[in-house]
C-alpha cells in the first residue's frame, strides 16, 4: 500500500502519528526563506533529508542543515536525527486514530549571536532557539492523529532541551528548556474520487505552531500559523508550498515570517524477504 494513500496527513510543518510505509526509503530537500529582522535582508536555510521506513511502526530521518542566518554566507551548520515510533493504531473504513512518540537530537556549530554585519538595521535580539540550526539539543514528545475520510487533524506536544553548540556556549539569558505544541489540519481537495494511485493529489493545510520558553530567565511564548498547499504525483513524489507567520506572542525573535518550498520522493519495497 503506498505511503501517500492518506495524503492529507502529510503535513508540511509537523509530522503525523502515521509512519511512512515499511520497507521504504525517501529523500527530500527543504528550502526556507525568511526576513532576518536585525539586518532587514532575506536569509535562506537548505535541509537535505534522508528517510527510512524501518517497519510499519518505526521510521528514522537524518537531516543536514546549511544556512546564512548566523554566518555571513551560506555554510554547513550541523545536522539532526529524528525517530518516530507508532504505538497505537485504531483503523476503520475511511478513518483511523493513531498515536506515536518521537525523539530528536541535533548537533549545531553556529554561534548563538551572529557578528553584526554591514547593513544591520537594529541590534540582534532573539530569544527563540530551535534544533534546526539554532542550538544543539534533544527533544521528545507525543503525536495524535485522527483521519476521517478526507480530513486529517493532528496534535503534538513536546519538550525541548537546548545545549551548548560545538563552538559556542549557551548564554545564560536564553532559556535552555521549552515546550512546543501544534495543531494541524489537512484536507484532500482533489481528486474527488480515487480511480488509481497515478492520480495527482491536491491537499490544503493549516497548522498552528506554538512554543513556550519555561526557564525563569526568559519565560515567553508565541503562536504561529502556517497555511500550505501540496501536490502529490504518482503516490510517490510531493511538492509543498507553505508560509508561516506569527499570530501573537511576547518572544523577541529574529525571524517572524518564513516561506517553505519542499520536494520529496519515496521509493517503496526497497528489499524483499527471501522465502
Amino acid at each position: 500500500m503506498p505511503a501517500f494513500l492518506h495524503a492529507q496527513e502529510l503535513y508540511v510543518s509537523t509530522e503525523p502519528a502515521s509512519n511512512m510505509a515499511a520497507n521504504s526509503f525517501g529523500f527530500r530537500v527543504t528550502n526556507r526563506f525568511f526576513k532576518m529582522e536585525h539586518e532587514g535582508v532575506t536569509g535562506m536555510r537548505i535541509e537535505p533529508e534522508l528517510m527510512w521506513g524501518i517497519s510499519k511502526k518505526l521510521m528514522v530521518h537524518v537531516v543536514g542543515l546549511a544556512s546564512n542566518q548566523m554566518q555571513p554566507s551560506l555554510r554547513f551548520e550541523g545536522g539532526s536525527v529524528y525517530a518516530k515510533y507508532r504505538f497505537l493504531s485504531n483503523d476503520d473504513v475511511q478513518s483511523h486514530f493513531r498515536m506515536a512518540a518521537y525523539v530528536k537530537g541535533s548537533v549545531i556549530d553556529n554561534p548563538f549571536v551572529p557578528a553584526m554585519r554591514e547593513g544591520a538595521v537594529k541590534p540582534y535580539d532573539n530569544q527563540e532557539l530551535d534544533l534546526e540550526g539554532g542550538a544543539s539539543g534533544v527533544s521528545g514528545g507525543i503525536i495524535a492523529t485522527q483521519l476521517i475520510h478526507k480530513l486529517a487533524v493532528s496534535a503534538t506536544v513536546g519538550y525541548n532541551r537546548f545545549m551548548n553548540n560545538t563552538k559556542d556556549n549557551l548564554p545564560d539569558y536564553l532559556s535552555a528548556n521549552a515546550v512546543n505544541y501544534s495543531l494541524s489540519a489537512g484536507y484532500l481537495l482533489l481528486p474527488r474520487s480515487y480511480r488509481s494511485y497515478d492520480q495527482t493529489n491536491l491537499n490544503i493545510y493549516v497548522e498552528f505552531l506554538g512554543k513556550t520558553n519555561t526557564d525563569a530567565v526568559g519565560r515567553n511564548q508565541y503562536l504561529d500559523v502556517a497555511p500550505a498547499i501540496q501536490l502529490i504525483f504518482n503516490s510517490s513524489t510531493r511538492l509543498d508550498f507553505s508560509y508561516r507567520t506569527e499570530l501573537f506572542g511576547d518572544m523577541s525573535r529574529n525571524v517572524f515570517n518564513t516561506f517553505t518550498l519542499r520536494f520529496e520522493h519515496n521509493i517503496f519495497n526497497i528489499s524483499t524477504k527471501r522465502k
